[in-house]
């Protein structure tokens, strides 16, 4: 029975203890989420956005151009085969085959053109000379016939005067006629001349055509024109370029080499922040797919005009980061992590943002642990603390949250105000 109570005694004292260290570290926990304090060193503020690596320059892979400088209306060529994207290739070697059923059926029809109008180009040159051989000999005649009569007249000087006069018209009638088959055959050969010369013409832009389709769907197997890595292109919606894709005759590339010893990181900024980012501002950048990496840059392009991404009410604006050195591991379309330090401060003194509050007046004032309301002069704030220009000093406790009776606590700091309004 006497052991049984000190048993229990024993027992009994080490849950009191218990009770009691569990109450103080609870008491302890409950302070720590009650209160802060007021902390001075270094700070920072930053937007912080997430981004994608592109290259800052590269070259472009085009399909080969199909309307300009050719007499044939360009349309969209679809991709029939595309090497994958990353692969690494040297100059010359294979990238994409564009689908040639369109093109190549235009071809054999032009080819069939250009032999029909060589054709009658001959044809038409055949029957030219034919006719103005015609034309030839009837002047040849003719010219025989004047000098008959010119023969004719001269015989006839000792003729009776209505002889001679009948000589003298019947020579005039035959130069005339001479007259009047030259002229005939000089308009016969210039109309001959433009008719051939029309053909001719038609000849020449129907040759020219189907050189221009022979040389366009030779360029429908597109070789790389740089060594590189293969990175697709995306288009105006955004969606990557690939096998199955078609091709715009004003918007060619089907994808690009880019130059990968320049990175950069493009992000988006919303329009309420984008006042804060000015180009050289430093940014220090995280790689989703390299945790344990870090890389630092500086902003080197601001978009002027904004624009709305899809799934967006709201308007952002591009921005540009170079990032510092060059790094082999990173490729285009890695995703980023980019805080833009928009400021630094040193040796100032700063508080959780949600430990500041304002009366009715705007007069913004912190809870002390002393149970007064401490106006401040608050400053630059961050997306979690803000500054402290006057009214706490360093290590001073503050609530984090407004007390239940923090009505009664005693206002202190009215010398502030001024500077506060």
């Amino acid at each position: 029975m006497k052991r049984t109570l000190i048993i229990t005694g024993i027992v009994f004292f080490f849950t009191i203890i218990g009770l009691g260290l569990f109450n103080k570290l609870a008491s302890k926990q409950d302070e720590s989420n009650l209160f802060t304090e007021a902390e001075k060193g270094d700070f920072e503020i930053a937007i912080t956005v997430p981004g994608e690596l592109q290259a800052e320059s590269s070259v472009e892979i085009k399909a080969p151009e199909i309307a300009r400088g050719r007499d044939f209306h360009g349309q969209d060529v679809k991709i029939t085969d595309l090497v994958p994207e990353g692969t690494d290739v040297r100059e010359g070697d294979y990238i994409a085959t564009l689908d040639r059923t369109q093109y190549d059926n235009t071809l054999k029809d032009e080819t069939e053109r250009l032999k029909t109008f060589r054709t009658n180009l001959e044809t038409k040159m055949l029957d030219t000379a034919v006719s103005l051989t015609g034309y030839r000999n009837t002047i040849k005649n003719q010219m025989h016939t004047v000098e008959e009569a010119e023969i004719t007249l001269r015989n006839s000087k000792y003729e009776p005067p209505t002889t001679i006069r009948q000589a003298e018209i019947d020579l005039d009638r035959q130069q005339r006629m001479l007259e009047q088959s030259e002229r005939s055959y000089q308009l016969r050969v210039a109309q001959a001349e433009r008719d051939v010369r029309n053909q001719r013409l038609w000849v020449s832009r129907i040759e020219r055509r189907v050189s221009d389709l022979e040389e366009l769907l030779a360029g429908f197997v597109i070789k790389a024109p740089a060594p590189g890595m293969v990175i697709y292109k995306k288009d105006r919606r955004g969606v990557k370029i690939k096998t199955g894709s078609s091709i715009n005759p004003f918007d060619r590339v089907v994808a690009t080499l880019p130059d990968l010893t320049s990175m950069l990181s493009k992000i988006f900024v919303s329009e309420i922040e984008i006042s804060k980012v000015d180009i050289g501002l430093p940014v220090n950048i995280t790689i989703d797919a390299f945790p344990e990496k870090t890389y630092t840059g500086k902003v080197v392009s601001v978009a002027n005009i904004g624009e709305q991404l899809p799934n967006s009410d709201s308007k952002v604006f591009e921005v540009l980061i170079r990032i510092d050195g060059s790094d082999p591991a990173l490729r285009p379309t890695m995703t980023t992590g980019n805080k833009v330090v928009v400021k630094t401060f040193s040796n100032v003194v700063y508080i959780p943002t949600e430990a500041v509050h304002t009366g009715a007046d705007g007069i913004p004032f912190v809870y002390t642990k002393n149970h007064t309301r401490q106006i401040i002069k608050p400053g630059d704030s961050n997306d979690k603390f803000i500054v402290i220009e006057q009214g706490l000093k360093p290590g001073e406790r503050i609530y984090l949250i407004q007390p239940e009776d923090g009505e009664k606590f005693r206002m202190v700091g009215e010398e502030l105000i001024t500077s506060v309004n």
